[in-house]
C-alpha cells in the first residue's frame, strides 16, 4: 500500500480537495486502484449539522455517511464510491478512544494524545485505505489522505504528529508528502512572492514531515526563477516544485499535473511500476477540458436558495448541472436567487433587492418590446408590468423613482430558456420566496426541477394554488397547519439532531410506463438515489393531487413515501424527494438535471422522441476536432444506479 497525504499552508480553501483529487486522477489513468480519505481537524463527528456557510455543503454517501464536500470531488474524479469511515474527523477518533478507555482496553494506562490518539488515527487509516471503492471488489494500491485545514492550526497538530511517526512504520518508499501552498502576486507589483512558502514548508519540516512535492497555487504560471527560489529554500528540487495555476476548467487540472511528470516522479519515489502508454481515462478528460473551452451556445439556470452568498454550498448541484450542461454542448449560466429576496417583507424594506431578485428570475423572457409581469405579494394588489425596450421609460407604479435606473435597458442574457431549480434546505427563512419561484415557472411553462426540499415545496405551492388549500404546508414550518401536505416521518428521533434523519441509498420504484423521468433513467424498473430527509409527502393526501395532474411517478419500496413528482401537460415540472446531484458525473450526468437542462435547452422532446438518444450535433463530442471520439464520451447511458 503507497500512502500520499496532502497538506496544506498559508490559507484554507486553498484547492487541496482538488489536486488530491487530480493526483488520485492521474495515479488511476495508470491501472491503479485508488481510494482517498479526507481528514477534518473539527470536534464534530461528521458534517451532519454544519450550516452549509461553514464548510459548504454536507455531501452524503451510499451509506449515509453526511461527510466533508470534499469526498464528493473524490467521487467525482476518480469515480468512486466511498463510505461515511473515509472521513476521519477529530471527534470520531476521541469518541474511540473513549469508548475503549470506558471499557478498560488501555488496562488503567493513562490515556494521552501520544501515543493513544495518534495510535487511533494510524491505525483508522491503515484499515480503511485497504478498503474497496471500485466495482471490481479489488483492494486499493494507493490512499491519498488529504489533512485539511494549514499546517501550524492547533487543532490539527496530533494528525501532523501522527503522520510523522506514520512514515516510519510504513517505510519511507510507502509513503510521500505533497504541500499545497499560495504563491501570491500582489497587483502593485506584479511579483510572484515565495516567503509564505518558505514558511509553511520550514514550520512543516519543524513539525517533522518533509514536503516531497510543493503544489504552488498562483493565479499565473510560475516564473524559472520563483520555482528554482522555492526549490532553494524550500529543500527540494526544482522538479519537485509544481505549478497549479488559475485554469478555466477543473478538468484540466489532472493534465496540468501530469504534463509536469508527476507520475514519473511517484514511480522513482514510491518504487511504482505502471502504465507508460498514452492513458485511455486521461484522454476522456481532455476531451472534456477542451470541448468546455470552445462551447458557444449558453443555457441558463436560476438557482433559487438561501445558501446562494457562498457557492459551495451547492457545490454538487453546480457540478451535476455542469455535467449535464456538457453532455449537450451547452455552457451553463447559474444565476444565484436569494429566495428570501422574493418574498414580500423584502418588497416592504429593500424594494430595490426584491426587483432584482425577481428580474433575475424572469430575465429570460425580457426580451426587447415583450411586456413582462412581476408578482405582486399583498392579496389584490394590481401587477407591474415592465416593458424593456431600449430607450422606453419603465412603468412603476407604487414604487419608488430610484428603482427605474437599474431596470432600464437590461443587458441581453446569452442563455437560451430560463430553467429553475430550488435544492435541498432545512428551516423555514425563504420558503414562501422558494414557493413563488416554483409558482412562477409552473404557470409560465418553465422547466423545474425541486431537489428534496425543493419537491416539497412543489407540492405544497400546488396544494395552495391549484387545490385551493390556502394554508397548505409542511409541519416542519407550520406544525398547526390544516392542511399538512408534508409531514415528519414516524421513525425520526426530535431528540437528536446528528444522524437521525433519512439517510444514504434507497431504492426507488417506478409507477407509470409513461414517466418523463423513468425514460430519463432508461426506463428501469427501479433506481437506487442518496436520500437525506425528515419529512416527507404526506401519503393520506396523494390522491388530491392526483385528480388535479400532479403524479406520483416514483414511491419506495413499500410504497408509502413519495418519491417523484411529475406535472401532466408542463414542458418539464419534476420534483425528486433524493439528491441526484451526489452520484452525478463528468460522463455520467445524472438524469433529473440532464432531464432540466435538455428542458432548458428546447431539446427534451426530440431527445425523448429518439429514444433518450442524443443526435451527434447535441453531443459534446461534436465537431471537437477528434476524428475518433471515446465511445464512453459520446454515447451517454443511463444505468439503474448511477
Amino acid at each position: 500500500m503507497k500512502y500520499i497525504l496532502v497538506t496544506g499552508g498559508v490559507i484554507s480553501g486553498i484547492g487541496k480537495g482538488i489536486i488530491a483529487s487530480s493526483v488520485g486522477t492521474i495515479l488511476k489513468s495508470c491501472g491503479l486502484h485508488v481510494t482517498a480519505i479526507k481528514i477534518d481537524p473539527y470536534i464534530n463527528i461528521d458534517a451532519g449539522t454544519f450550516s452549509p456557510y461553514e464548510h459548504g455543503e454536507v455531501f452524503v454517501l451510499d451509506d449515509g455517511g453526511e461527510v466533508d464536500l470534499d469526498l464528493g470531488n473524490y467521487e467525482r474524479f476518480l469515480d468512486i464510491r466511498l463510505t461515511r469511515d473515509n472521513n476521519l474527523t477529530t471527534g470520531k477518533i476521541y469518541q474511540s478512544v473513549i469508548s475503549k478507555e470506558r471499557k478498560g482496553d488501555y488496562l488503567g494506562k493513562t490515556v494521552q494524545v501520544v501515543p493513544h490518539i495518534t495510535d487511533a488515527i494510524q491505525e483508522w487509516v491503515m484499515k480503511q485505505a485497504r478498503v474497496s471503492v471500485d466495482d471490481d471488489g479489488i483492494e486499493p494500491e494507493v490512499c491519498i489522505i488529504e489533512l485539511g485545514g494549514t499546517v501550524g492550526d492547533i487543532e490539527s497538530m496530533p494528525f501532523i504528529e501522527a503522520f510523522r511517526q506514520f512514515q516510519f512504520k510504513v517505510k519511507r518508499e510507502n509513503f510521500c508528502n505533497i504541500h499545497v501552498s499560495l504563491i501570491p502576486q500582489p497587483q502593485t507589483t506584479g511579483e510572484q512572492k515565495t516567503k509564505p512558502t518558505q514558511s509553511s514548508v520550514r514550520e512543516l519540516r519543524g513539525l517533522g514531515l518533509s514536503p516531497d512535492l510543493i503544489m504552488c497555487r498562483c493565479s499565473t504560471p510560475l516564473e524559472t526563477a520563483v520555482k528554482e527560489k522555492i526549490s532553494m529554500f524550500c529543500h527540494v528540487e526544482p522538479s519537485q516544485v509544481i505549478c497549479v495555476q488559475d485554469v478555466s476548467s477543473i478538468y484540466k487540472v489532472p493534465l496540468l499535473l501530469e504534463e509536469q511528470g508527476v507520475v514519473n516522479y511517484f514511480c522513482r519515489r514510491l518504487n511504482m511500476s505502471v502504465e507508460t502508454s498514452p492513458r485511455k481515462m486521461l484522454s476522456k478528460w481532455k476531451e472534456m477540458a477542451d470541448r468546455s473551452d470552445r462551447l458557444l451556445e449558453h443555457v441558463t439556470i436560476a438557482l433559487v436558495g438561501k445558501y446562494t452568498k457562498l457557492a459551495d454550498s451547492y457545490t454538487s448541484v453546480i457540478k451535476a448541472l455542469e455535467h449535464s450542461a456538457l453532455a449537450i454542448n451547452h455552457k451553463l449560466e447559474v444565476k444565484y436567487v436569494d429566495s428570501e429576496d422574493l418574498e414580500g417583507t423584502t418588497l416592504e424594506e429593500e424594494p430595490v433587492k426584491y426587483h432584482e431578485a425577481w428580474q433575475k428570475l424572469c430575465s429570460s423572457q425580457f426580451s426587447p418590446g415583450s411586456p413582462q409581469v412581476l408578482p405582486m405579494l399583498s392579496p389584490g394588489s394590481p401587477q407591474v408590468h415592465l416593458r424593456f425596450s431600449p430607450g422606453s421609460p419603465q412603468v412603476l407604479p407604487r414604487f419608488s423613482p430610484c428603482l427605474r435606473g437599474f431596470m432600464h435597458s437590461p443587458k441581453p442574457l446569452k442563455g437560451k430558456v430560463l430553467g429553475v431549480l430550488v435544492p435541498g434546505g432545512f428551516g423555514v427563512r425563504g420558503t414562501e420566496g422558494k414557493m413563488l419561484a416554483i409558482n412562477w415557472a409552473r404557470k409560465q411553462n418553465k422547466p423545474y426541477l425541486g431537489v428534496c426540499l425543493g419537491m416539497q415545496l412543489a407540492v405544497c405551492e400546488f396544494a395552495r394554488n391549484v387545490l385551493g388549500w390556502e394554508d397548505a404546508n409542511s409541519t416542519e414550518f407550520d406544525p398547526q397547519s390544516e392542511h399538512p401536505v408534508v409531514i415528519e416521518m414516524p421513525e425520526h428521533n426530535p431528540g437528536q439532531m446528528g444522524g437521525t434523519m433519512r439517510l444514504g441509498k434507497r431504492r426507488t420504484l417506478f409507477k407509470s410506463d409513461t414517466s418523463v423521468m423513468r425514460k430519463l433513467y432508461a426506463s428501469v424498473d427501479f433506481i437506487e438515489e442518496r436520500h437525506r430527509h425528515r419529512f416527507e409527502v404526506n401519503p393520506a393526501l396523494k390522491e388530491h393531487f392526483v385528480k388535479h395532474g400532479l403524479q406520483f411517478v416514483g414511491q419506495d419500496v413499500q410504497g408509502e413515501r413519495m418519491e417523484i413528482i411529475e406535472l401532466e401537460d408542463h414542458c418539464y415540472f419534476v420534483g425528486v424527494q433524493y439528491h441526484p446531484e451526489f452520484t452525478s458525473r463528468p460522463i455520467k450526468p445524472s438524469p433529473p438535471y440532464f432531464g432540466l437542462l435538455l428542458a432548458a435547452a428546447g431539446k427534451l422532446q426530440s431527445y425523448l422522441s429518439k429514444g433518450c438518444q442524443l443526435s451527434p450535433r447535441d453531443t459534446y463530442c461534436h465537431s471537437s476536432g477528434d476524428s475518433s471520439p471515446e465511445p464512453e464520451i459520446s454515447e451517454l447511458k443511463f444505468p439503474a444506479s448511477l
